[in-house]
């Protein structure tokens, strides 16, 4: 058996109008300490986003999106956090927000593989 390693999650959610409290999920954001592993992945559903709002913004909010998965990858595009190791960059992600695109609460497991444990999470809670 292969050695699993804890790892923590958040679902991104939309939250198009902030006075109905109304949203859905559109990406989820994953840290394994021990791969030194951040990784956000992301998915919008326009219809989902439209009945909520149909005037939403939707290049704003996958603007915002692809924000997120720019701070996980590091490098120039994260801004202020470039120099940042995926931990902080994760915790930073993670923290409350009122915007549109908003984390959720944080959950743990166990991985054998980060990476494909993102892809199953964003399968099965977001697509």
């Amino acid at each position: 058996m292969s050695k699993r390693d804890v790892y923590e999650y958040a679902l991104l959610r939309v939250v198009p109008r902030m006075e109905r409290g109304e949203c859905f999920n559109a990406g989820v954001l994953v840290y394994c300490r021990a791969h030194s592993y951040v990784e956000a992945r992301t998915h919008l559903d326009e219809a989902k986003l439209k009945a909520l709002d149909p005037h939403a913004d939707v290049v704003g909010v996958r603007a915002a999106l692809r924000a997120v998965e720019s701070v996980c990858d590091g490098g120039a595009g994260a801004g202020q956090a470039a120099g940042d190791d995926a931990g902080r960059r994760f915790r930073w992600l993670i923290a409350p927000r009122s915007t549109v695109v908003q984390p959720g609460p944080v959950h743990t497991g166990l991985t054998i593989d980060p990476k494909a444990e993102t892809e199953r999470l964003l399968d099965l809670l977001v697509r």
